[in-house]
């Protein structure tokens, strides 16, 4: 993967990657079409786009009620310490825990927020017990319950 920056793209580009992140499963000629340039351009383009780091994966999003995870829960950690060795190992350990679909260290309040989706509050109560207040160097956990998603996984703006 080359580093490359938004600087980079030209319109034919960002057109491309805009219309793969409202729609990834477009083939290429609808693509090519849809950003007005040939099939073989549109693919040379699009392989490009990934080669450089600007596309990272092309995925389903799964409607989280249908599997039973329509509870959204955030969860802001606070470590005991701050140091790199305690944030190493915080972070290595919740990299394993399937459960967890996001883990961001942030600044102000905590020092991580995660976000968990689960069947329900039960459901969550297991997971806190066994597996979050058992984190390595885990201070103070706050949960926040999730009453109605108003904007998620929105398209990037550029």
């Amino acid at each position: 993967m080359k580093e490359s920056s938004m600087t980079d793209l030209d319109r034919i580009d960002k057109n491309i990657l805009r219309r793969l992140q409202s729609d990834g499963r477009l083939t290429n000629a609808e693509l090519a079409k849809a950003v007005n340039v040939s099939p073989a351009t549109c693919h040379r383009r699009t392989q490009a786009l990934f080669e450089d780091g600007h596309v990272t994966r092309v995925t389903a999003q799964i409607n989280p009620t249908s599997v039973d995870l329509g509870t959204l829960v955030m969860v802001g950690v606070v470590l005991d310490r701050s140091t790199p060795e305690s944030f190493a190992t915080f972070e290595e350990a919740v990299s394993g825990m399937n459960e967890l679909l996001d883990c961001h260290l942030v600044a102000g309040e905590f020092d991580y927020l995660l976000k968990i989706r689960v069947s329900d509050m039960n459901d969550f109560n297991t997971i806190h017990n066994k597996m979050l207040i058992a984190l390595p160097g885990v201070r103070q956990i706050r949960t926040f319950f999730v009453l109605k998603e108003i904007k998620e996984n929105a398209p990037l703006a550029f």
